[in-house]
């Protein structure tokens, strides 16, 4: 093999390493976007799941999710913003476009200093002209992180939805945070007594609850990671109280 056809070969060698390399790095990229695509589908119904506004089973929505899902928040989520810790609307060019950005990383959020938080809040109207404010949480569970979204009443204190979701707890167990027997018990709960800030109990024992306005029953199995769901209202609502004391305040005149 003369100089010349090593040469060809080099050559054809770093063609092909390139191209793959090319090739790699744009599936890579794509397969990325499209996670962080799915990402956001999910958060958007859980959103519209927290006050009733999403019904997965609709003919729509088995026709397209990803759209059916866009046309539903675009419709129904009026109202979307940053707060800070003094419960003042954080002043950006693109609101929605903050909060959402956000959204995407809220534990990071929450992990800051609480004077330097920016929280999102979502307002909801639905067809009869039903407002609610929906506040998004964020805590840890037994095996892992765990999240959700509580729809507030218009009166800011009773709670008209929940939606859970978690990374790891335990299926049968822990994992029962995210289904409907144990978020429906949230509806109709309220999170002030008075003018404090209480937040919502999760009691051990099947009925625990009964006649509580600030309770719900915990997890059968699964006391750990209802016990985190608790600390995880606490925290998180108590920050966005300053927001919701205006607001009732406002709401009031």
């Amino acid at each position: 093999m003369n100089k010349q056809s090593n040469t060809y070969i080099i050559v054809y060698s770093i063609i092909l390493v390139v191209v793959v390399a090319v090739v790699l790095a744009f599936t890579s990229l794509s397969l990325a976007e499209k996670q962080q695509a799915n990402v956001e589908i999910e958060k958007m119904s859980d959103i519209l799941g927290s006050v009733g506004l999403y019904n997965p089973e609709a003919p729509a929505a088995t026709e397209n999710k990803e759209a059916f899902i866009k046309e539903q928040y675009q419709k129904y989520i009026v109202e979307s913003f940053l707060v800070d810790a003094q419960g003042e609307k954080v002043n950006v060019p693109d609101p929605a476009a903050a909060a959402f950005s956000v959204l995407n990383n809220l534990k990071a959020e929450f992990a800051k200093p609480v004077d330097s938080r920016q929280l999102p809040v979502f307002i909801s109207k639905n067809d009869q002209g039903v407002v609610n404010y929906i506040l998004p949480v964020y805590g840890a569970g037994l095996w892992g992180p765990i999240w959700g979204y509580i729809a507030m009443n218009e009166d800011l204190n009773t709670i008209d939805g929940a939606v859970f979701g978690h990374k790891g707890e335990t299926p049968g167990l822990g994992a029962e945070i995210a289904t409907p027997p144990f978020e429906n018990q949230f509806v109709g709960k309220t999170i002030f007594d008075g003018a404090q800030f209480v937040g919502i109990e999760v009691l051990k024992g099947a009925g625990s609850s009964k006649g509580n306005n600030h309770a719900v029953d915990a997890i059968t199995g699964g006391t750990i990671t209802s016990r985190a769901v608790q600390a995880m209202l606490m925290d998180c609502l108590k920050d966005f109280e300053p927001y919701i004391l205006k607001q009732r305040a406002a709401l009031a005149k």
